[in-house]
């Protein structure tokens, strides 16, 4: 019975940093949709500011969860430049968890806010989020022939016109690698057989098609463009068989001990422009990543595994970094839920938010 009890309670770790986060969306939304009505006659640029004040607030609330609540070590190798840059993130895709890690990197650059992702254009449905994150710079688009390049391209042209700092997260993969669905992975692999490209193990063959497209629109716009490669540690099975990564359930639950993070920063000049050449790019990109996860899992020396090659620094986060978020944001929504006229407005924030932010994104991308 006790032992019951136990396991039940390790088991509910995630449902108070799921009940802060989602519980607090309705504040934040509430927050951000008085700032967008208040700088609606001011330049783009004073509202872009402030937004990614707001999503620096918000987002530092959750990397307390990710980070300091559940005491993962985050292990980062290659050099991952101090100063904020304007970037294009492009990243393996294994889990939910993925997009934290731009988070996680981002915040040791001061660079929280400028972080915008490409998405799957199911995602733009979701409550509160979906739409808020077209709104604050994220570009949803769609797979294979439905991929609207000229949309995408506009997108991210308005965004330079307003001279909105870029940290755009990619993940050229298209979904999830995932070993318990074998069929993607060996469709992937057919392709690039047939395609006369290297057949990788730990990732999916990437699709170029996004990536390319804002690379040559921003061109002149970023900095680098920063290749990362994530390994959760814990991730292979009693017989090195690799299992599915943490979803963002088990991750908040202590299932996963470190997460390892390799960068390699990229000069544009080194990038080819023309979308064929950048394919080929692409995939010797990806080439690289499959060869240190190769080492990470597999590797014959077992002292070689669970880490990538290099030097490699342990970085925590600072309570300093997250906390005041999570008590300011924790703060503004419980004063909110004490009174009837604050929880009335609390729930409508997430009917009628919910409803105007579907019928926004259904009329305009």
């Amino acid at each position: 019975m006790l032992l019951s009890l136990v396991l039940h309670t390790y088991s509910m770790r995630y449902v108070l940093p799921a009940a802060v986060m989602m519980g607090t969306a309705p504040t934040y939304v509430l927050a951000w949709g008085a700032w967008r009505l208040l700088s609606a006659v001011l330049p783009s640029r004073f509202y872009r500011e402030v937004d990614d004040r707001l999503y620096t607030i918000y987002q530092s609330m959750v990397l307390f969860f990710f980070e300091n609540y559940t005491g993962v070590q985050v292990i980062i190798y290659g050099d991952l430049p101090k100063n904020k840059e304007n970037v294009i993130y492009l990243s393996n895709h294994q889990c939910t968890v993925d997009w934290i890690i731009a988070d996680m990197l981002a915040i040791r650059q001061n660079a929280l806010g400028h972080v915008r992702y490409v998405l799957k254009d199911g995602l733009k449905w979701l409550p509160l989020y979906g739409w808020y994150f077209s709104q604050h710079g994220g570009v949803y688009v769609k797979r294979s022939a439905k991929f609207n390049e000229k949309e995408m391209r506009e997108k991210l042209r308005a965004q330079m016109k307003a001279e909105t700092p870029m940290y755009l997260v990619i993940f050229p993969e298209g979904t999830r690698y995932n070993p318990e669905i074998p069929k993607v992975i060996a469709d992937s692999q057919s392709f690039a057989e047939k395609e006369g490209l290297a057949i990788l193990k730990h990732v999916l063959t990437p699709r170029v098609k996004a990536t390319h497209v804002a690379i040559d629109t921003m061109k002149d716009y970023l900095d680098a463009v920063y290749d990362v490669t994530v390994a959760y540690e814990g991730t292979v099975d009693h017989k090195g068989q690799r299992k599915l990564a943490p979803s963002m359930t088990e991750f908040l639950c202590k299932e996963c001990p470190r997460v390892h993070i390799f960068i390699d920063r990229i000069e544009l000049k080194d990038i080819p422009e023309e979308q064929m050449y950048m394919r080929r790019w692409l995939h010797e990109r990806f080439e690289i990543k499959d060869k240190l996860l190769i080492e990470f899992y597999d590797a014959k020396d077992s002292k070689r595994r669970n880490k990538f090659p290099g030097k490699s620094v342990h970085s925590k986060l600072s309570l300093k970094k997250t906390l005041p978020s999570l008590l300011f944001l924790g703060g503004l929504t419980a004063s909110m839920l004490l009174t009837e006229s604050g929880r009335k407005l609390y729930v409508k924030t997430w009917i009628y938010g919910t409803l105007i932010g579907c019928l926004w994104v259904s009329i305009k991308p």
